[in-house]
């Protein structure tokens, strides 16, 4: 049935999905809109990295992940911990950087050399210089997170509506009262957008202007290899870890900039991109260089000119807030999530300083900030 909600949420990837289960399990009755099946754009296709030392939210990711299989009551396959080798002088000061950022708050880098590097992850090998062991952070498993949020915002009395496109809103006053939909009409007392890439096209509806470009992030996965002791591996500049079942899974740019609009609802055929990932891969894990590529994907992320999240209530609106994660939704979706329930049921958080992501940092960007960061969508040849 078409019936409304007190809360409507745009978008089933991990941030929209995280959003309504916080705001179902407070008891607020919640509807999720999305266009297509849950996850189906980066928040299921990515390297499952949980750890983003960069971000106000970065605490609150810390303390969520470890519980959220139980808050869920999914698995999700999160594997706490990870290892970071470093290839080359310039990433082992990168790394050393992140060590005074994340000691900031209170968490632990250890330095390895590279006999323990290849003791900790046997596919590693004579080609690097060390690395780091990360006493924080882990990796979960996209698709099953993606169906475990889904599932617990069902359990606790939301909704998840698929494969329902919007398609404009009603307004009434400084409020939006409907969202207009290719399958009816939602009525609200309040909206989230958190639509990934199409975040944007949205909030232009409501005539709010949120800056972002898209991007293609792609993944290759092997065939199945022995499992490391260790399966969360990062360096040469790829996410990425080793499955439960022993495949590896990497991803990492360049960023392939395309038009969101290209292929709607289609595929996302393999690109140059997945060479170089293979290829870095091979460079990163030597004795895994023989292993198979079985498959790859490609997920469609959003990039603000900055690259950091926008979490706000824009003006002037009295009942939107906007969620855009820019490419790291998925580490930050528990607090993410958490921190918009709190700005639509509190208009404040109370647990992280949302300031730096506010949407108004972006009011003298220059009108052609895209093409001088060279984020422009390539042209393909025909035939």
């Amino acid at each position: 049935m078409n019936k409304g909600a007190s809360v409507v949420v745009i978008g089933a990837g991990v941030t929209g999905l995280s959003t309504a289960f916080w705001l179902a399990r407070d008891g607020v009755d919640v509807l999720v809109l999305d266009r297509s099946p849950v996850g189906r754009e980066a928040s299921g296709r990515n390297g499952g990295g949980c750890s983003h030392h960069f971000s106000p939210l970065f605490p609150e990711e810390q303390r969520l992940w470890p519980m959220m299989d139980e808050l869920l009551g999914y698995p999700t396959e999160f594997v706490p911990h990870q290892i970071s080798i470093s290839m080359s002088r310039e990433r082992q000061h990168l790394y050393r950087r992140t060590v005074e950022s994340a000691a900031r708050h209170g968490f632990v880098m250890e330095e390895l050399d590279a006999q323990t590097v290849r003791d900790m992850v046997p596919l590693a090998g004579d080609n690097m210089l060390g690395g780091y062991y990360s006493h924080f952070g882990g990796k979960a498993n996209p698709q099953r997170t993606v169906q475990a949020y889904a599932w617990a915002v069902r359990d606790h009395g939301g909704r998840v509506k698929q494969n329902v496109t919007v398609t404009g809103f009603e307004r009434a006053g400084d409020r939006v009262s409907a969202v207009l939909t290719d399958q009816g009409r939602f009525e609200c007392d309040h909206v989230v957008i958190a639509a990934g890439p199409q975040t944007s096209n949205l909030a232009a509806m409501l005539d709010v202007d949120i800056p972002t470009r898209a991007a293609r992030a792609e993944m290759i996965v092997t065939e199945p290899l022995p499992l490391m002791p260790h399966t969360g591996v990062d360096g040469n500049g790829l996410y990425g870890r080793q499955t439960l079942r022993g495949n590896l899974a990497y991803g990492g740019g360049p960023h392939e900039w395309v038009d969101t609009e290209a292929v709607p609802g289609g595929g996302r055929p393999s690109s140059p991109v997945a060479m170089s990932i293979a290829q870095r891969v091979a460079q990163l894990l030597p004795k895994a260089a023989h292993a198979r590529i079985i498959r790859n994907w490609a997920g469609i992320i959003e990039n603000t000119p900055d690259g950091r999240p926008v979490l706000d209530q824009p003006e002037p609106w009295t009942n939107l807030t906007v969620g855009i994660m820019s490419g790291v939704g998925f580490g930050l979706s528990p607090a993410s999530g958490r921190a918009l329930m709190q700005l639509v049921t509190m208009r404040r958080c109370d647990f992280a300083d949302l300031s730096t992501l506010r949407l108004d940092r972006f009011s003298d960007l220059e009108p052609d900030w895209d093409v001088l960061q060279g984020w422009t969508p390539i042209q393909r040849m025909a035939g």
